[in-house]
């Protein structure tokens, strides 16, 4: 049987990439980036054969034209390549993916497939700073975190356990490591709800959701301007009782919150904390280990990296 040899959770964001010089908090930045290294670390050390990657897409590779809940790579990877991050083709594992997707399915995890998955910084992130120069094939598992109605968060906890039981499946001795991407506390100035814009900013956002498909590069530029122009908002209260739970092995009893009240408590960049839930489910809520948290106004998020080592 296969098995999961670790877990890891990471925050993501392109201003990383682009706004480095402009870093007021520069030893926060540090840290944060240090952490990631650290991370990358444990992940050569776990030698996986391959890696799972749960994250998010940001109208990149999905539009509001068909986003289904939950949508794993079964073939070829693009990555769009925006604000540095990985571009092209991606190694990916088609025979494990599509074993994968067939266990989920069967065990009542309804996940979509796509044979040519067009990623983001949602998950390529994760292969610039975790994956970096290891050669780990990756089989993108994204959620929709954006466009309501998005999964319940039981359902994330659902899939990450479905998920565990899937790659037992898989053939003797396969190692796989589950990197959950996104999070954590931040808002983000685009309509919570997309049915309902305000002002003309939130109108081209969600003309560009409408729209892009085969054509994101064109909204791409005013989409920058407006990200990079937003107002901080974070909440380190909660990052820091989320982390605490993720130490203590008790993320299970965020699997009850809705997504008013995880936006209430994070902001509606929260939403992704449902790639760090499936993450955690996967490595059956066994206890973590915090790398680093830090709260980056510049990067309009709450930043942090753990890691999960399966329960022996």
């Amino acid at each position: 049987m296969g098995g999961i040899v670790l877990g890891v959770g990471a925050s993501h964001s392109t201003l990383m990439n682009t706004h480095w010089d402009q870093v007021e908090h520069r030893d926060r930045a540090e840290r944060f980036r240090a952490a990631l290294g650290t991370a990358r670390d444990v992940l050569a050390a776990a030698r996986p054969d391959v890696a799972v990657i749960i994250g998010s897409n940001h109208f990149r590779g999905f539009w509001l034209d068909l986003i289904p809940a939950f949508t794993l790579g079964v073939d070829e990877v693009i990555a769009s390549g925006e604000s540095g991050t990985p571009s092209g083709p991606q190694r990916t594992r088609p025979d494990l993916a599509q074993s994968i997707a067939e266990s989920l399915v069967a065990a009542g995890t309804e996940v979509a497939i796509s044979a040519r998955l067009q990623i983001d910084h949602g998950q390529s992130h994760a292969i610039q700073y975790l994956l970096r120069d290891l050669d780990v094939p990756v089989i993108p598992l994204v959620v929709n975190v954006f466009a309501t109605p998005l999964p319940l968060m039981r359902r994330c906890a659902e899939l990450g356990r479905n998920l565990a039981a899937a790659v037992a499946a898989l053939p003797e001795g396969l190692r796989v490591a589950v990197i959950a991407s996104g999070g954590l506390s931040h808002r983000l100035p685009w309509p919570s709800r997309w049915q309902d814009p305000h002002g003309p900013d939130e109108e081209f956002l969600v003309e560009a959701w409408r729209e892009g498909r085969g054509d994101w590069e064109r909204y791409d530029a005013r989409r920058r301007q407006i990200i990079t122009a937003a107002r901080p908002v974070i909440f380190p209260e909660f990052d820091a009782e989320f982390l605490a739970a993720l130490e203590r092995g008790e993320l299970e009893r965020y699997a009850g919150l809705s997504t008013e009240r995880i936006e209430e408590a994070a902001g509606n960049g929260g939403q992704e904390l449902r790639s760090w839930l499936a993450m955690a489910a996967a490595l059956g809520f066994a206890p973590g280990r915090t790398l680093a948290y830090e709260p980056m106004p510049e990067w309009l998020t709450g930043m942090g990296v753990a890691v999960i080592e399966p329960a022996s």
